[in-house]
């Protein structure tokens, strides 16, 4: 049998003899590689439609997800497939994604493939589906300027008010990142007037999507080689887009933990002053919820309030 490693790179280089012997000694027809996911995933993202058939034909789930949540109709729409993806809903794969999941659609729209877009939407693509962290599809659009595919999204009645989960919507987005076009398709007059009159700060600071990262780097290194070399770049260039993804999504997926209040409580008592309790009380919403340590040994003696036998702090 393979390692994830070993049928990743076969696989992505097509290997349908390689493929088909692993299955005929027994390999799962889900088994996941090392990057992409499983063989039909793999195949959905080379858009090989013969390592797909092969897959699908032994068993394998249309809609199954990789660790990243993505299924094989979500990496086409990436890749902006429109054939695979054709072909994929054609056999049964799931249009919308699991709830709070990256959809078809969400790639599609924030990697700019608009034809591909239109055919989700016509096929009944939720338009205001939400991803992992919360960010709506029109939000997509906006991250990445795709104008065009914004303005489609809210003439189909996309819903403009949702916020992710740090607390942005799409009217944030779009004065953040500089997009005041779309801005006006978001608010009325009145509306866009007030957004566009309040400091730069109040929005924010404009992070762009594709960062570097040490193996992202690499690899366009080795892509500037093979270059100078006068060789092809089909193969890095799929990796480059890989690693980009998984540098977008760990961007996007990134959840701050929200700030709570905190007290200590210490509760002692003159009779046994080498023991002592403490509560540790968040409050998250203006109302304490405890969470009470077992009790511990003081250590040294404790001081003592003046009254009664317990203090809080």
């Amino acid at each position: 049998m393979p390692t994830p490693i070993t049928f990743t790179n076969n696989m992505e280089l097509g290997d349908l003899g390689q493929a088909q012997r692993w299955l005929d000694a027994g390999l799962p027809p889900d088994f996941m590689g090392s990057r992409v996911g499983s063989g039909l995933m793999i195949g959905a993202w080379e858009g090989n439609f013969e390592l797909m058939r092969l897959f699908l034909a032994n068993g394998a789930d249309i809609n199954l997800l990789n660790d990243n949540g993505e299924s094989a109709l979500v990496l086409a729409a990436w890749r902006g497939k429109l054939d695979v993806v054709k072909w994929l809903l054609e056999r049964g794969a799931r249009i919308n994604a699991p709830q709070r999941q990256w959809s078809a659609l969400h790639y599609a729209v924030f990697s700019g493939h608009a034809e591909l877009a239109d055919y989700l939407i016509e096929n009944g693509a939720d338009i205001d589906a939400k991803s992992t962290n919360g960010s709506s599809v029109l939000m997509m659009a906006i991250y990445e300027g795709r104008e065009s595919l914004a303005r489609k999204l809210i003439e189909k009645g996309a819903d403009r008010s949702p916020r992710n989960d740090w607390g942005d919507g799409a009217l944030e987005w779009a004065m953040r990142f500089n997009h005041l076009n779309v801005a006006r398709m978001l608010t009325n007059p009145e509306e866009f007037n007030i957004a566009v009159s309040q400091p730069k700060e109040k929005w924010g600071e404009p992070k762009r999507s594709l960062r570097t990262s040490k193996e992202l780097d690499t690899l366009v290194s080795m892509r500037e080689k093979l270059v100078e070399r006068g060789m092809s770049t089909e193969t890095i260039d799929r990796r480059i887009a890989a690693e980009r993804v998984r540098i977008v999504r760990s961007e996007l997926d990134r959840q701050a933990a929200p700030a709570r209040a905190a007290t200590l409580e210490v509760t002692a008592s003159r009779k046994t002053p080498q023991q002592q309790s403490t509560q540790l009380i968040y409050d998250d919403k203006g109302k304490a919820v405890g969470f009470k340590a077992p009790p511990a040994t003081y250590f040294g003696t404790p001081k003592m309030p003046p009254k009664g036998n317990v203090k809080n702090y």
